[in-house]
């Protein structure tokens, strides 16, 4: 059986598989922002900032349409920030070390508070969180926030953790660079100094001393202005210095920290943490801390932030995640063969570098670190990556994410501030996302304000995503890639062509796509071995139906005759088969 060996992808038996989640990331303070006055580098006062109160049941109902089975709220926990909400009792961040006007969500300030900035009354901010989570819950959707373990901001201070937790390296001994004890990485006798000025427009410089290390393993007392300056790196028993040597025998105090800091949020209702940057954390610590979480909230889902497949199965065997993010293998695939920079075929050895772990792995084509498909500096329009967009929702059965404003063909290329105009949309400043603004129309969502090039890649994705709940095939049946059998041919380009089957029970799913921006009539392949281990019958005449358009469509299904299939231009086709 070699080529079940070599091309069946491991789907994992029913019990095994959890529902496949179709997750939409939302930057929380853009969505609900309705000011539209965009001044760069403006503040919160000129530039408005969106709150929770903009997931009203309406908004819920109409992003639950796309499809959606979870909503990731970026940015809920309170992060440092430029605006001053010293009068409801808030410290105060230095501007000098905080990136933006509104600051990055990754600079987390208090790991037990809300941003105030996504409250309509600062006091109430925790309840506002609460009724967010039971609006969302009430829409059949499943809430999902940020975990940042592995750096906080500089000036972290809870004052809204329990009573009796202690604060982040409110015990740290500041004379030892380092101690299993200790919450920071320490640089005694020196102190904190940059590449740029550290006063800005306040009235004293910023002062750190002892220095600290900075959060993107920056193990000195200096960092530049393309370091994580505005975080500084927690101390998960790794001395970093001295051979990363790991002090596990006694749990390290960050542990203790961190686990009660993801029980609290777990006990607030949330359904899953997204966790930033999971490896730069031990996978130790996540196989000691997970378990327990999910001990009092079985059904919480653990998403990790990694980039290194060697690590990969380390982090899901040993460390407990339900979810990697697949970036290097099929986002960064995706991409090039978007922008024909390398062939459809590459996409096989995406699958078969994961193939045991396959169910683990999360697709997407943008977040908020990556560029939007729309901008220029990846695609240039929305509707060029619909193929590649068709093979992340259904090439396995791990979740699929769209970022939001991806289903409207976002740009984010506006030049918002501190983010510049980089084809993403910014996290670090106020702005109103002209797509999910006019979306949203002031919470009517009549879709008077959209184009009808926005409305159609909305309708696409709708679509796509809603079929991967409707079709049991991509929510938890088996994929045969059918490249192998499809050569170069006259009616066949593998380097712009990419076609494989999802196969559940009596049904099976014929998917091909087509990278080219001319539309195209295609031969496709079937081995008689994916007919023998489905169990399929084989007829030289069907009609099978295009779930993308609801079409009837005639073809052949033996491994006799090819499947001549006609492929629109950067699309494709799911071709539904009754194989029994």
């Amino acid at each position: 059986m070699l080529f079940a060996g070599l091309m069946l992808a491991c789907a994992g038996t029913k019990e095994e598989q959890m529902s496949k989640p179709v997750i939409y990331q939302v930057f929380t303070r853009l969505f609900g922002n309705d000011k539209n006055v965009n001044i760069k580098n403006g503040d919160r006062t000129q530039n408005g900032c969106g709150t929770m109160s903009a997931f009203t049941p309406k908004a819920l109902e109409e992003i639950s349409k796309l499809g959606v089975t979870h909503i990731w709220y970026t940015g809920i926990i309170e992060h440092a920030t430029q605006t001053d909400y010293s009068s409801f009792g808030i410290q105060h961040d230095h501007h000098a070390i905080v990136k933006g006007k509104a600051g990055s969500a990754y600079a987390i300030k208090d790991y037990y508070d809300v941003d105030p900035d996504l409250a309509t009354s600062v006091p109430a901010r925790m309840k506002e969180f609460e009724d967010l989570v039971r609006r969302t819950h009430e829409a059949h959707l499943k809430v999902i926030i940020d975990f940042v373990p592995n750096h906080v901001a500089r000036e972290y201070h809870s004052d809204a953790c329990p009573e009796g937790v202690e604060d982040l390296g409110a015990s740290d001994d500041t004379t030892q660079h380092f101690s299993p004890k200790n919450n920071f990485y320490y640089f005694p006798g020196e102190q904190f100094h940059t590449d740029f000025d550290l006063q800005q427009d306040e009235k004293e410089p910023y002062v750190e001393q002892p220095a600290r290390a900075t959060g993107n393993d920056v193990f000195s007392s200096f960092a530049n202005h393309d370091d994580w300056y505005e975080t500084i790196k927690l101390n998960y028993g790794v001395d970093y210095l001295n051979g990363r040597s790991k002090h596990f025998d006694e749990v390290p105090s960050t542990w203790d920290k961190m686990l009660d800091i993801l029980l609290f949020w777990a006990g607030k209702g949330v359904d899953g943490f997204r966790c930033d940057m999971a490896e730069m954390v031990p996978a130790e610590f996540w196989g000691w801390a997970i378990p327990q979480v999910k001990e009092k909230h079985p059904k919480v889902i653990f998403i990790a932030e990694i980039y290194g497949p060697d690590a990969y199965r380390t982090y899901i065997h040993e460390g407990h995640f339900d979810y990697l993010y697949d970036k290097v293998g099929l986002y960064d695939t995706l991409r090039a063969v978007t922008c024909g920079n390398a062939n459809a075929d590459a996409i096989t050895s995406c699958w078969q570098a994961v193939d045991d772990i396959r169910p683990h792995m999360l697709s997407f084509l943008e977040n908020h670190d990556e560029q939007r498909i729309a901008s220029d500096f990846f695609a240039g329009s929305a509707e060029k990556a619909r193929a590649a967009m068709i093979v992340a929702a259904t090439i396995s059965t791990g979740p699929v994410m769209i970022y939001f404003g991806q289903e409207l063909g976002e740009r984010g290329m506006d030049d918002e501030g501190f983010s510049g105009r980089d084809g993403r949309t910014t996290i670090f400043d106020y702005w109103t996302v002209s797509t999910i603004n006019r979306w949203r129309n002031r919470n009517r969502f009549d879709n008077r304000r959209l184009t009808p090039e926005e409305l159609e890649n909305q309708a696409f994705y709708a679509k796509l995503l809603n079929l991967c709940s409707q079709e049991s095939a991509i929510e938890e049946g088996d994929f045969f890639d059918l490249m192998y059998v499809n050569p170069p041919s006259p009616t066949f380009n593998p380097k712009k062509q990419y076609a494989f089957l999802r196969h559940y029970d009596r049904t099976t799913l014929i998917i091909a796509v087509n990278f080219d921006d001319q539309p195209v009539e295609v031969d496709v392949n079937i081995p008689e071995h994916a007919f023998k281990l489905y169990r399929m019958n084989s007829r030289l005449k069907i009609r099978a139906t295009d779930l993308l358009t609801d079409q009837p469509v005639a073809t052949s299904f033996s491994p006799q005759r090819p499947s001549h299939i006609s492929l629109p231009a950067n699309g494709g086709v799911i071709l539904k088969i009754k194989t029994r």
